[in-house]
């Protein structure tokens, strides 16, 4: 029996009660849209169906402008940028730059090419190539969703979505239905680019490999390498534990959807290598120096890497593109000779042997101090310059000349 005296109480039991009920109901509400992106009714391990869950503007979501339209954009002309990330002193840091907005994807002439080379990769190596954990559907599928946007925003001509939601590819001339394609599939076959995810892990707060598309690797095996945290990952990387595993990992914890950035990694290789693994007899081939090799057969290998988090799914993903120039391109380019011999003869030995480049040092090295000295003959390059990292880092003083896009 409800007394006067215990009414209130009552009142105020109710109140509460209501009121508990409508915090709950709106969590849940919130909890529902928020992760409406990641849910899915059949999960594979391979791909997830990309269901049609709203099309969030990622560039408001994460702060990141939109990238410049190229509505003339000719892809059978364009060239990629000169990219050349050497840096002297050489040191194993991350060499972190700023992202440009414009660049986060970039597409050139060897477009129909790359895309053909990762199709039939995938073929031959299955999960070496694609594959993916569960609980990283959310993160796959925001993926996706921000690479449309932005090649739809950068290549106009070359790519749309129409208002049923099919992908149109104007290159290759396929259609494509994303909210039916696996999303990791979407990226191989239009993309010519490498993406692999990281998520946190609940209970160590590291970041664990949970799912990627990997058609560029050089010995670096995904199926062996998916599930395991960053330290693990990293492991064969000289120096990579002594002097960046805690400061790596603190930047990813506090890493913000506005701050992609951008870096590169390199070395040397005879011909183009795109795919390539430490069990497949090629492999052997770079423990050998071959007294016949031209130098017309070496190349410059730059992975050029991004690195943001996704603003949905917090994952953190990075992106790789792996681009081919002759090393007789540096004979043109002021300082870059000289700059690279430098690097590969004076830093420490772990970190060359590490690129696996020594099978093509014996004809490289004689043929960049040949450059070195034609440049300071042609007054390019004053004779008493003191070897630097280059102010237009990742690039060389006057690159614009060599770059069409």
């Amino acid at each position: 029996m409800i007394t006067p005296v215990s009414y209130p109480y009552v009142i105020i039991v109710a109140v509460a009660a209501v009121l508990l009920w409508a915090i709950t109901r709106k969590s849940e509400r919130l909890r529902t849209r928020y992760f409406k992106l990641t849910s899915s009714a059949k999960v594979r391990r391979n791909g997830f169906k990309l269901k049609a869950a709203g099309k969030p503007d990622y560039f408001e979501l994460t702060g990141v402008p939109p990238p410049k339209p190229l509505p003339n954009f000719n892809i059978d002309e364009a060239l990629p940028r000169p990219y050349r990330p050497f840096r002297w002193k050489y040191h194993q840091t991350m060499s972190l730059l700023n992202m440009e907005p414009d660049w986060w994807i970039e597409l050139e002439s060897t477009y129909r090419e790359r895309i053909s080379q990762r199709k039939k990769l995938y073929a031959e190596h299955g999960t070496k190539i694609v594959d993916s954990l569960p609980q990283s559907e959310g993160a796959c599928l925001e993926l996706a969703e921000m690479v449309i946007q932005f090649l739809c925003a950068r290549y106009p001509s070359q790519f749309h979505r129409d208002s049923s939601g099919t992908f149109h590819n104007n290159i290759l001339g396929t259609s494509t239905n994303i909210q039916t394609v696996e999303p990791l599939i979407f990226l191989l076959e239009n993309v010519p680019e490498d993406f692999l995810i990281v998520l946190e892990d609940e209970k160590s707060g590291l970041y664990h490999f949970r799912a990627g598309v990997s058609a560029s690797a050089m010995g670096w095996n995904m199926s062996i390498k998916i599930g395991r945290p960053l330290h693990e990952i990293h492991g064969p990387v000289p120096f990579y534990q002594e002097k960046m595993r805690y400061s790596m990992d603190r930047y990813f914890t506090k890493m913000g959807v506005d701050k992609p950035i951008q870096r590169g990694s390199w070395g040397f290789e005879i011909g183009q290598p795109l795919y390539l693994q430490t069990d497949e007899p090629e492999w052997s081939h770079r423990n050998v120096q071959d007294p016949s090799l031209d130098i017309n057969d070496i190349y410059l290998r730059v992975d050029w890497q991004t690195l943001r988090r996704l603003p949905k799914s917090r994952a953190i993903v990075f992106n790789f593109k792996a681009l081919f120039t002759p090393v007789t391109h540096f004979r043109e380019e002021p300082f870059i000779p000289r700059l690279i011999a430098t690097v590969i003869r004076e830093s420490e030995r772990p970190l060359m042997e590490y690129k696996s480049s020594s099978h093509t040092e014996h004809k490289l090295l004689p043929a960049l101090d040949e450059w070195a000295k034609e440049q300071e003959e042609k007054g390019w390059v004053p004779r008493d310059w003191k070897v630097r990292t280059l102010d237009e880092n990742p690039f060389y003083p006057g690159w614009e000349l060599h770059h069409k896009y």
